[in-house]
């Protein structure tokens, strides 16, 4: 990977000589993923792209970059990081024209598991190279636009509380670390959710846009990027072994099975409780409560791998 000159070091380069992509890549997204990167930046070489590396070094980089992106004439903006670098990317990108690609290097890449992109270097080049564009619908939560999903209670403190350098270094197992030293603080919450109009009690909230949540596993079966409407999940019960069981139905697929779980399409869902407390949107911290999640006015260019053929 050759470094391009100049004043700008955190600029890379690839010689390439047709379709014109801009990488925002996080290198704070662990060690363990560069290689991926560097085997993903060698075959858009051999398919012909002109690649620049731009580095984050700070949050708000990659929203910046794609901003700038948006005036700056690039065929596709990919996106090298976990599901928050792309949310920063998202919202720099919106109401713009160049298209969002994923080189998934996070600890879930549940974006990238909504789209069917898998991590294979040479699958992930061939989709940004030759990819197919399509539109998908996003949400907002106070005015902040989220992709995969938005969350109020006992997700969103476990958001809040994980270090960033312990989920680099231990990846999901950050978050179980999490799950279990805050099982007994985090899982009693009361929040008064209002769906299209409709009031409900619930100890936790998940809005969802797409159907996958913490990587594979199904929160809202019927939810899909490419259809405007919303499913605000509610967890209807607290206390830790409710969590606990919420959980297991989560991992086992079963969630839309439980009595104590609502599942309402909507688009638009009001979140009233404890003033002050997080919202996260796409694993990240991106509003507080009292919060108000809708659907955005306008959708977003998405590469996504192209079909097979019949």
């Amino acid at each position: 990977m050759a470094r391009s000159a100049g004043a700008d070091s955190s600029v890379e380069r690839i010689a390439a000589p047709e379709r014109r992509v801009l990488v925002i890549y996080n290198p704070m997204a662990g060690w363990r993923f560069r290689r991926r990167l560097r085997a993903v930046l060698g075959h858009l070489a051999d398919a012909g792209c002109v690649v620049t590396v731009r580095r984050t070094a700070r949050r708000g980089d990659a929203e910046e970059f794609a901003r700038n992106a948006i005036d700056e004439g690039w065929d596709v903006v990919a996106v090298a990081g976990g599901d928050g670098t792309i949310n920063e990317a998202v919202n720099g990108l919106y109401g713009g024209q160049a298209p969002l690609a994923l080189i998934p290097l996070g600890t879930t890449n549940v974006i990238a598991a909504e789209i069917g992109l898998s991590d294979d270097p040479r699958t992930v080049a061939r989709t940004i190279a030759a990819g197919t564009v399509q539109d998908i619908h996003l949400g907002t939560a106070n005015g902040r636009l989220f992709v995969m999903m938005a969350g109020v209670g006992f997700d969103a403190r476990v958001v809040a509380a994980v270090p960033a350098w312990v989920k680099r270094v231990l990846g999901k197992g950050a978050y179980l670390l999490t799950i279990l030293a805050g099982l007994w603080r985090f899982s009693r919450g009361a929040y008064r959710v209002t769906v299209d109009g409709e009031t409900h009690s619930a100890a936790s909230v998940v809005v969802a846009n797409g159907r996958f949540y913490a990587g594979r596993h199904t929160v809202a079966p019927r939810a899909r990027l490419d259809e405007r409407l919303l499913y605000a999940c509610l967890f209807l019960r607290p206390g830790p072994w409710r969590v606990v069981r919420y959980g297991l139905a989560l991992l086992l697929g079963r969630l839309d099975g439980l009595a104590d779980v609502l599942i309402l399409p909507g688009e638009r869902v009001s979140v009233e409780g404890p003033e002050g407390e997080p919202v996260q949107g796409d694993g990240d911290i991106i509003a507080r409560v009292p919060a108000t999640i809708a659907l955005a006015e306008k959708t977003l260019r998405v590469v996504a791998p192209a079909a097979a053929p019949d």
